[in-house]
Parts: structure tokens; C-alpha cells; sequence
């Protein structure tokens, strides 16, 4: 099963909920690809024995992984903790996430500035690169359940936007936005 993804509508509405455009534009997998994001659908009933999961993890040299329960009744300060989440930021690093449990939203900036609405559900892992702009939020469940992976020790530093100068951030315009990307590095399975 593909993720979903589409365009968003901004406005002030709750950020829980889909801000489809009107009409709707979905995001397809191959274009994800094209502006960094990789997705996988794994099974998340068996994560902690999955050979598929195991090999993405070794082929990426992702060594360290934890996780974290978001929700009302398990996360001190959640509501500061969410807002923090929605903040546009990029990280130095690529940001790795697979929902075990739950649902939330991944919005990214497309190349022309766009938002686009990454909506992730169990089975659903995705890797942000560096350096793109992003943010996080639950969707109306109010809850996820979701692994983190990590390259090494894990470094939690947020560069909220502005950043164009962070050399992530340099990187990233250099690979996805100021060049045409041939072939695509999907995994979607």
C-alpha cells in the first residue's frame, strides 16, 4: 500500500485535520522521491523480528533506535511538545520515523515553497533528508506510536525557518532543488 500524500490548504483551521486543496491534489510516491523523501511499508506487527526492517536499517547504518508513545497521557508537556513539532524547521540529519501504532502528519515543502501533507499510519516508515523543511502533527486520534532511527548518537537540534544558509540546508537546495533528479531513489514497496 502507497502512503498518502497531497497538496495542502493553509489555514487556521484545526492543524489536526487532512487541509485537502479543493479540488484535491494528491502527491504521488515517485514525487516524494523526487524532493528527498524515501518510503517503505513495512509490517509493524512484527517490527522487532523484521528482516526487512533489520536490512534497511544495516544498508542505511541506522544503529540507534528508540521509541516514543505521543499522546496526551504519556507525554509531559504535550501540547508545548506538539507546538514545538509544528514549527518549520530542518535538521543536519536525516529524520527517520515509522509509525507503529496510530496516525499522524509529515508536512514538507515541495520545491516551489508548497506544503505538502505526508499522512503516516501503521507500516509506514519514512526518511526525511536534511536540510528539508518539515514539521509534525498528530492527526484527530491524538495518538502515534512511532520508532526512531538514528545514524549513530542521536541529535535532536531543530533549525526552525529561517535556515537557508545551514549547510544542510545548502546541501539539500543542491541535490533536490536546483537539480533534476534522474531515476528515483523509492523503495516503496
Amino acid at each position: 500500500m502507497a502512503i498518502e500524500a497531497w497538496f495542502m490548504q493553509e489555514n487556521d483551521e484545526d492543524k489536526r485535520l487532512p487541509h485537502h486543496c479543493n479540488p484535491q491534489e494528491f502527491v504521488s510516491p515517485d514525487h516524494l522521491a523526487e524532493i528527498g523523501v524515501l518510503y517503505w511499508n513495512l509490517n509493524p506487527k512484527v517490527f522487532e523480528n523484521d528482516g526487512e526492517l533489520q536490512k534497511i536499517r544495516q544498508d542505511r547504518g541506522y544503529n540507534y533506535m528508540d521509541i516514543l508513545d505521543l499522546c496526551p497521557e504519556k507525554v509531559e508537556n504535550y501540547e508545548q511538545k506538539l507546538r514545538n513539532f509544528y514549527t518549520e524547521h530542518i535538521h543536519a540529519d536525516e529524520e527517520i520515523r515509522y509509525c507503529l501504532e496510530g496516525n499522524g502528519y509529515f508536512d514538507v515543502r515541495e520545491k516551489d515553497d508548497r506544503w505538502i501533507r505526508i499522512w503516516i499510519k501503521p507500516g509506514d516508515l519514512i526518511i526525511l533528508p536534511a536540510g528539508i523543511y518539515h514539521r509534525f502533527t498528530l492527526d484527530t486520534t491524538n495518538y502515534i506510536k512511532l520508532m526512531r532511527l538514528f545514524l549513530g548518537e542521536p541529535v535532536w537540534t531543530a533549525h526552525n525557518r529561517p535556515q537557508d544558509n545551514h549547510p544542510s540546508r545548502r546541501e539539500y537546495i543542491k541535490n533536490f532543488v536546483n537539480k533534476i533528479i534522474v531515476g528515483s531513489p523509492l523503495e516503496a514497496r
